[in-house]
């Protein structure tokens, strides 16, 4: 068993994540599991670090000692001493000069620090609200087949992700229409629907077991922070590696989004296929039209601002295991597509006024969520944008800030709140015959709570008095003057 180097209770001078500056901070904690410290800042933040991202204060101030007693001025004083007094005043005024040059050469490097630490500062500025996997994030935007860096892991390292999950939906639409111009039967969806959720089911079991049983051979620095507890039931639940992969091919990032969303999205397009089969419609009804338009604009918005999933807890902090593989293979696209589902044997006939403000209401949600994501990543890639100017915020620690006007003043999850809003837009047009239209709704509410929750915790940690001051400036979470 490795012999910690710290105590607790000990002050060293911690790295911070990200970046090559050292700030003094406590030593509070030592897990012999993932042999991490827990370090306390002095405004109250509180990270894990590895022993090599912690040096002892005195180690700082040899080498500070050492510049000092070989500093040009210190050198020159001591010449000027030993001189005879009728050469003193050449000696002085050489030692004057060195002097000043000494005096040029420390501002110069005041200088080079200040400006060093700006440029990690501004590159660091990009904490926006209480979603603490966001912070470090590649500033890209865009691009046709792209490949980007993910957030720095433990040991330094920083995985590649392409990104081409739109073109993955193309090629799957493209799939879609050629199989639907040879009269290939798509509602055969519906007519099977439980047995292709059961069959998921068994399949997301199936990837759990394998992923569960490969972890157990994987290095110590590849688990993830919370899946490594010894408990078997829920490590196989949470997940035990953080980034499983076979070669490049990234199994946890490949099935976050292309299965679940494409799926939901064919899966809704048997809906309303089936819809017309069995009502012996010539056209589908308004109501299955406006769900699979809705949370079609949804599936493409995830999939064309897909590189925004590399910054969230899912990949960031969970591992892949049971929870995560059964999420996005079976409740996603299974769970995802009741309304439809529902309004295939439960017709609900809304007139176009009724429709009309479901619409609105969609795109009141949209208008949230979309603005309040794009206003986070224009923060992030450029703080000092003039476009930007009348946001104020908080900043922390490492140079990061925490917004408090704008959509992120309003609540500390407007994203969240935007999603609730067009969730419930995807149940209306069911209408209130039935609770099952509404399951998604309910159930999204008690997940975006919690995951409110998990966030302000893990923030409270990393960010301390700074996270304490944004939520008074910022007191409600999701629900402004409600929660």
């Amino acid at each position: 068993m490795p012999v910690r180097r710290f105590a607790d209770g000990e002050v060293v001078m911690g790295r911070w994540p990200g970046s090559v500056l050292y700030y003094e901070v406590q030593v509070a904690s030592y897990n012999d599991l993932t042999h991490l410290y827990t370090v306390k800042y002095k405004d109250g933040t509180e990270l894990e670090l590895k022993e090599s991202d912690l040096r002892s204060v005195s180690s700082f101030k040899h080498r500070k000692s050492n510049s000092s007693s070989s500093s040009p001025s210190r050198r020159s004083g001591s010449r000027s001493r030993s001189r005879s007094p009728g050469r003193s005043a050449k000696g002085k005024r050489r030692s004057s000069s060195q002097s000043r040059e000494s005096k040029e050469e420390k501002k110069k490097t005041v200088r080079e620090t200040n400006l060093t630490f700006l440029k990690l500062s501004e590159n660091n500025t990009s904490r926006y609200n209480g979603e603490p996997d966001s912070t470090e994030r590649n500033d890209t935007s865009y691009k046709p087949l792209q490949v980007v860096e993910g957030l720095p892991l433990l040991n330094g390292r920083r995985l590649k992700y392409r990104i081409n999950g739109f073109y993955a939906f193309v090629l799957t639409v493209a799939a879609v229409g050629t199989s639907l111009y040879f009269e290939i039967e798509l509602h055969y969806l519906y007519d099977h629907f439980l047995q292709f959720a059961v069959s998921a089911a068994t399949f997301s079991v199936l990837l759990s077991i394998y992923l569960y049983a490969r972890s157990l051979k994987a290095p110590k620095e590849e688990l993830s922070p919370g899946g490594n507890s010894g408990n078997f039931v829920y490590d196989f639940f949470i997940g035990r590696e953080l980034n499983p992969r076979i070669g490049n091919f990234d199994l946890k990032y490949f099935c976050e989004l292309r299965p679940g969303l494409i799926g939901w999205v064919i899966i809704n397009l048997a809906m309303l296929l089936a819809e017309m089969k069995v009502q012996d419609r010539n056209m589908p009804s308004l109501s299955m039209i406006l769900v699979n338009s809705f949370q079609l604009l949804y599936v493409v918005d995830a999939l064309w601002n897909e590189d925004a999933i590399l910054t969230t807890m899912d990949i960031t902090h969970d591992g892949f295991g049971f929870m995560l593989a059964f999420g996005d293979l079976v409740w996603v696209p299974f769970i995802y597509s009741l309304q439809a589902f529902y309004l295939v044997s439960h017709p609900s006939e809304i007139s176009w006024p009724t429709a009309s403000a479901i619409i609105i209401l969609n795109i009141f949600g949209y208008y949230i969520f979309r603005g309040a994501n794009s206003q986070k990543n224009a923060f992030r890639r450029n703080p000092k944008d003039p476009k930007l100017a009348h946001l104020k915020c908080i900043p922390t620690a490492a140079g990061k800030s925490l917004l408090i006007t704008g959509w992120w003043g309003l609540v500390r999850h407007p994203n969240y709140l935007g999603d609730l809003i067009m969730a419930l837009a995807w149940s209306l047009p069911c209408g209130f015959n039935h609770i099952l239209p509404y399951f998604y709704v309910l159930y999204f509410t008690c997940l975006l709570i919690h995951r409110e929750n998990r966030d302000g915790h893990q923030c409270k940690k990393k960010y301390g008095l700074a996270w304490e001051r944004y939520c008074q400036r910022v007191p409600y979470r999701i629900f402004p003057y409600i929660y």
